[in-house]
């Protein structure tokens, strides 16, 4: 199965297409290098130009914190075999700025026949933070575990709606999610990112009507923030899910808009011809797409997006479709985030390439890890790509960004199959594929009701068409329903993590890769430890010679030894042992 991922990327066609409108005009894109400039230092920006006009001369207006101007400098002629024409680069350094200034710039391209000047990317405001790229300390070794409110926990006991329709709601509370802290505390899990939790009448949140408010049917405000308390006695922090690009048809301002032609929030909104034609999230006509530049619009988000880490202590966000929003909103919520609460961890939903994820370096902490996504699945799961290729792609990911760049990372989510079912059902290779997943140094998320072997009926797309939801079957909490022995694996990875710092801090180093074998052996280490960590997707035995000395692996094996030749963590079908 040609599986796609949801994204504005998800086809070669849509690849081909982007790769062509990306050279095309007037492009900046965010090119600064470095990507974020420290207090102190000077970015350089790279515009590139595929005009049919000739440019006299490239122009960069600062607009914050001062007004100034640069002029940019031709350095380069190339051809685009897309377009099959000749672009140029230009290039020119900006001015040094002191930390926590927002920096907001725009450039204009003048073409040699005194027509007007063509402004790049369309007229975008660009900016950014000058900051010291740090994560919060504590992000490095979280352990997310994903909640989805409607389907996780119905609590005070009671009992779930009786309906099998996936679309409706299922009953799911914030008091359930309190009375199961205690289930993903023992798990070991030290995070939680939770699901909108806003208004709105599906089952999923993401159509929210108001951005300060709990939807009644989950629970009320104090309910939250028992949440947040009781989380946090348990030592877990919670991210919540935040949407800036788009919110609910219901929403107030929205609706006000389309009833009044001179509404103050017309401008929140992007309108083709008022009141019925207007931008929307991928046509969804109940989801408007929010004018994140409209100075009101943005304020009322910067509001929502102080309140919930000030009133409620949460610990940081996960953006939804943050690749929606310009750069220039992301760099104020992100100064918004950080004067709020310091410590808050900020990722990004950017289902982009590598060099887009990494433009938004200093405005998130980082991106959710979608490469590394779907070449697991692709290798792992459904066998596409050989443990060769997988290498190859994990040596180069790694390279490319740097490591104070959060990429937390997973097998599935809500808006995806789950790992288990496009494996056809097979723990073993879950467990595998888990395992490599908790030895690479991203941040761990398991989507709910993975650890118990929750899986679903129908592919959420063609030829099955059974939707998203098809990924978002209730939690299982009986344990005559659920895969204890899976669930007791998930625990035991999640210790040996947590037991283990240089899993998180560690350098990796591959060691041994065989399509023959079907096995993959490399280590992570530092100054004190070095582990070697063993997988294989064979269905027989498999001897593999490491460093002069032979080491037998089990159909679908995953091995972890240590520098003394002690097997640490051993996975061999479906039964774990522990040696020293």
């Amino acid at each position: 199965m040609n599986e796609l991922v949801f994204g504005t990327l998800a086809t070669p066609e849509l690849r081909l297409a982007y790769a062509r409108q990306r050279q095309q005009g007037v492009s900046h894109h965010n090119q600064r290098q470095p990507w974020v400039p420290e207090p102190g230092e000077r970015p350089m920006l790279k515009v590139t130009i595929e005009e049919k006009v000739a440019i006299e001369k490239v122009v960069c207006h600062i607009t914050e914190p001062e007004k100034r101007t640069v002029l940019l400098d031709r350095v380069d002629t190339n051809w685009d075999l897309f377009n099959w024409t000749y672009y140029q680069t230009w290039q020119g350094q900006l001015p040094a700025y002191d930390e926590g200034r927002v920096v907001r710039y725009h450039i204009l391209a003048h073409p040699a026949d005194g027509s007007p000047p063509i402004p790049a990317d369309n007229g975008q405001n660009f900016s950014y933070l000058v900051r010291e790229i740090s994560p919060p300390d504590w992000s490095y070794e979280a352990v997310i575990y994903q909640v989805f409110p409607d389907r996780f926990a119905v609590g005070h006991d009671q009992q779930w709606r009786d309906t099998d329709d996936l679309t409706a709601i299922h009953g799911g509370t914030l008091a359930g999610i309190i009375e199961k802290l205690d289930y993903i505390a023992d798990l070991g899990f030290n995070c939680i990112w939770l699901n909108p939790f806003f208004p709105d009448t599906t089952h999923h949140g993401y159509h929210a009507t108001d951005y300060f408010a709990v939807n009644p049917r989950l629970g009320n405000m104090d309910d939250l923030r028992r949440l947040l308390n009781e989380a946090h006695g348990r030592g877990i922090r919670i991210i919540l899910d935040f949407v800036a690009n788009h919110w609910g048809s219901g929403h107030f301002s929205f609706q006000h808009a389309r009833q009044h032609e001179d509404s103050p929030y017309h401008n929140w909104y992007h309108w083709d011809q008022w009141p019925d034609e207007y931008e929307t999230f991928f046509g969804v006509k109940d989801l408007p797409t929010i004018n994140v530049d409209h100075p009101e619009a943005r304020a009322y988000l910067l509001k929502a997006a102080h309140f919930w880490l000030t009133e409620f202590d949460f610990d940081g966000y996960r953006l939804d479709y943050a690749y929606g929003p310009s750069h220039d909103f992301w760099a104020d919520f992100f100064a918004t985030v950080k004067v709020a609460n310091p410590d808050a961890w900020v990722f990004g939903e950017v289902v982009e390439t590598p060099n887009k994820q990494l433009s938004y370096l200093g405005y998130f902490d980082g991106c959710l890890d979608f490469m590394l996504l779907q070449i697991m699945r692709h290798t792992f799961a459904q066998r596409r790509r050989t443990l060769v290729e997988f290498d190859s792609f994990l040596t180069q990911h790694e390279r490319f960004f740097p490591p104070n760049f959060s990429q937390p990372c997973f097998l599935d989510n809500h808006d995806m199959n789950r790992f288990i079912w496009l494996a056809d059902g097979d723990s073993r290779i879950l467990k595998v594929a888990a395992t490599c997943q908790f030895t690479l140094p991203g941040q761990p998320i398991v989507y709910y009701g993975t650890e118990v072997g929750i899986s679903q009926d129908l592919s959420i797309q063609p030829p099955d068409n059974g939707g998203m939801e098809q990924a978002r079957k209730r939690m299982v909490w009986s344990e005559e329903g659920q895969d204890r022995e899976l669930h007791a694996f998930y625990k035991r990875l999640i210790a040996f993590r947590r037991d283990n710092p240089v899993l998180v801090y560690g350098q990796r180093c591959t060691l041994y890769v065989s399509d023959e074998t079907k096995t993959y052996v490399y280590s992570r280490y530092d100054e004190t430890t070095r582990l070697i960590i063993f997988l294989s997707l064979s269905d027989k035995e498999e001897k593999v010679l490491i460093a002069d000395q032979l080491f037998t692996l089990p159909p679908y094996a995953a091995l972890i030894w240590n520098q003394d030749n002690n097997c640490l963590y051993n996975i061999a079908n479906g039964d774990i042992t522990e040696t020293t």
